[in-house]
């Protein structure tokens, strides 16, 4: 098994023989690090390491991203290959469920292996935006089959992309990242009696 060492300001944990000089994280140097014992166990920490949520996320995320940008560009753009841009957004409408149900489905895995429940209140709102979001991209769909108005799927391509910007909010908070200066530094004043 390899040694593992902890940047005490920032929290960064990596390889110890893979330490250069400085943390990559933080930028300070390498005295700073301690010895560090991994408490999660092998099999949680290969699902989490698979990183499967993060990745899926993005995929939904820029989805999400990329459908009200495509519709303003029609609106400020129309004589701009209108029916590739109206092609490419379709094909985003299509798949955005699809990307939404393997980020919810990946998200339920990594909130079991990484907090053993999904009772924790951001946890819980996190599962309701996320059933409102895929909602959201079935109305999408709906109204890309059956309506004509740009318009329409626009407001509701905002809607879902407020949705997703608070679900990544919420995300962003439960990373539990320790900001340097922030972690609790070991008491000196024992040794410093002694002297």
């Amino acid at each position: 098994m390899k040694e593992l060492v902890r940047c005490r300001p920032c929290g960064y944990v990596m390889e110890k023989d893979k330490l250069n000089g400085v943390c990559p994280a933080c930028g300070l140097p390498d005295k700073v690090f301690e010895a560090y014992r991994e408490r999660v166990s092998p099999n949680r920490l290969f699902i989490l390491n698979l990183d499967l949520h993060p990745i899926a996320i993005h995929i939904s995320q820029t989805f999400i991203a990329l459908i009200p940008l495509l519709l303003v560009s029609l609106w400020l753009f129309p004589n701009y290959h209108p029916e590739k841009v109206r092609i490419i957004a379709e094909f985003l409408i299509i798949f955005l469920p699809l990307a939404l149900v393997l980020a919810f489905i990946t998200g339920i895995v990594d909130g079991i292996t990484r907090f053993k429940s999904l009772k924790p209140p951001l946890l819980r709102n996190k599962i309701i935006y996320s059933v409102i979001l895929l909602l959201i991209s079935g109305v999408l769909l709906y109204l890309m089959m059956h309506s004509q108005s740009h318009m329409l799927l626009l407001l509701v391509g905002l809607i879902g992309l407020g949705f997703a910007v608070v679900l990544g909010l919420i995300g962003k908070s439960l990373l539990n990242v320790i900001l340097p200066g922030k972690y609790p530094q070991k008491r000196v004043q024992k040794n410093k009696a002694k002297l």
